[in-house]
């Protein structure tokens, strides 16, 4: 047996379905539930947004930074000028070269080895300079025996003239042959320093304190005068040869410091002094060449090195921040200043930079002891709220 309302909606079904859409009791009730419907929805969302409300009045959003994010604006020293790169290149660099003709008979030394001044780096075979340096030096032994004889006969010759034996033309002729033997003596003698040169030549000696750079020649090997022998380095004192721009002379003087950074020491800092500065300009690239002192006392850096660093003109204290304090991506640069714990931007006008230190000065805008936000902490929206978090926090919040 069917229900009323079942027979009805059978009734509906098999109607058209213009006339059941027509029928003003089933307009009137569509129009109830669609009203009732719509007020539900509002209560719904008004009851979720006080809930939100509520919730983020009671817990404000707090950002977590770690200590890395933030810095001081302190005041410091600021050192500016001119950038100086190249390659470190000994003080003194002798290039040995061969002195006399003659087989090399033996080498003393390795590159590596530290050398004084005067010692023996290698010998050449001395035997056919041995014999031309005794025969200068028996020409030497016979040119004083003659010159000898000549000042005896020029004496006695004086003597007897005095005394009306013999004529003046006997005195000048013993004169003369005195000062024959004379010449000869100076002349033998030159040949004697020669042939000594020579034979002092076949030891080839370290010309000051230094360090064996490079051997190019073996025992055995025969070489020619110009021939390389060796090369000895100084490695007390480096030197950087470098070019600036003429714009930039007047920022550097002599005598000037100035920092390196050399390539093989990452954590180190040398300093040196500006000791030559070209008195021209290059005609085609219109920079002038200068040259840098760096102390080596502990033989630390060697030739080769590449090495950049920047000549300290001026140096002053200012307000100083790290460059990575400073978002310069807009019109005016913009540091974040932690201020109440809060996080507020802040226009900056800026000085002079460090590049050494990778610092800049602030002339306003931030004080002494403000808190900057550094790196990605640039970016946190201004009104955050910020905590700085300890190490403890830190661990915590990893576990």
């Amino acid at each position: 047996m069917k229900t009323p309302s079942s027979s009805s909606a059978l009734h509906c079904a098999s109607s058209s379905a213009f006339h059941c859409a027509s029928s003003p009791l089933h307009l009137k009730k569509m129009t109830r539930l669609s009203s009732a419907l719509a007020l539900s929805v509002l209560a719904i969302s008004a009851a979720a947004c006080g809930r939100k409300s509520d919730s983020a009045s009671a817990a404000p959003t707090v950002v977590l930074v770690g200590p890395e994010a933030i810095t001081v604006a302190s005041v410091g020293v600021l050192a500016t000028g001119p950038a100086l790169s190249g390659t470190l290149v000994a003080e003194r660099t002798a290039a040995i070269r061969a002195e006399v003709a003659g087989q090399v008979m033996v080498t003393l030394h390795e590159p590596g080895d530290r050398v004084s001044a005067g010692t023996a780096l290698a010998r050449i075979d001395d035997r056919a300079i041995a014999d031309a340096w005794l025969s200068a030096r028996s020409g030497v032994t016979q040119a004083e025996l003659a010159a000898d004889i000549g000042a005896r006969e020029l004496d006695r010759a004086l003597k007897l003239n005095a005394a009306g034996a013999i004529a003046d033309r006997d005195v000048e002729n013993a004169r003369r042959a005195n000062l024959g033997a004379q010449a000869q003596l100076e002349d033998a003698r030159a040949r004697l320093a020669q042939a000594q040169k020579q034979k002092d030549a076949t030891v080839v000696k370290a010309p000051y304190n230094g360090i064996v750079a490079d051997r190019t020649v073996n025992a055995g090997d025969v070489v020619a005068p110009g021939a390389p022998l060796f090369t000895v380095v100084d490695p007390s004192t480096m030197r950087l040869e470098a070019n600036i721009p003429a714009s930039q002379l007047g920022a550097i003087r002599m005598g000037a410091p100035v920092t390196f950074s050399v390539t093989g020491y990452p954590d180190r800092k040398f300093t040196g002094t500006i000791s030559h500065i070209a008195p021209s300009a290059d005609a085609q690239t219109r920079q002038v060449r200068v040259i840098a002192r760096i102390p080596n006392a502990g033989a630390g850096l060697v030739a080769g090195l590449f090495a950049e660093g920047r000549v300290s003109s001026t140096v002053r204290e200012a307000l100083t921040a790290p460059q990575n304090a400073v978002d310069q991506r807009g019109i005016r640069p913009v540091v974040a200043r932690l201020k109440g714990g809060k996080v507020e931007h802040v226009e900056v006008t800026l000085g002079a930079r460090d590049e050494a230190t990778e610092r800049v000065e602030l002339t306003s805008g931030v004080t002494r002891g403000d808190t900057l936000l550094v790196g990605a902490a640039l970016g946190i929206t201004a009104g955050t709220l910020l905590k700085v978090s300890a190490p403890s926090d830190i661990a915590a919040k990893k576990n």
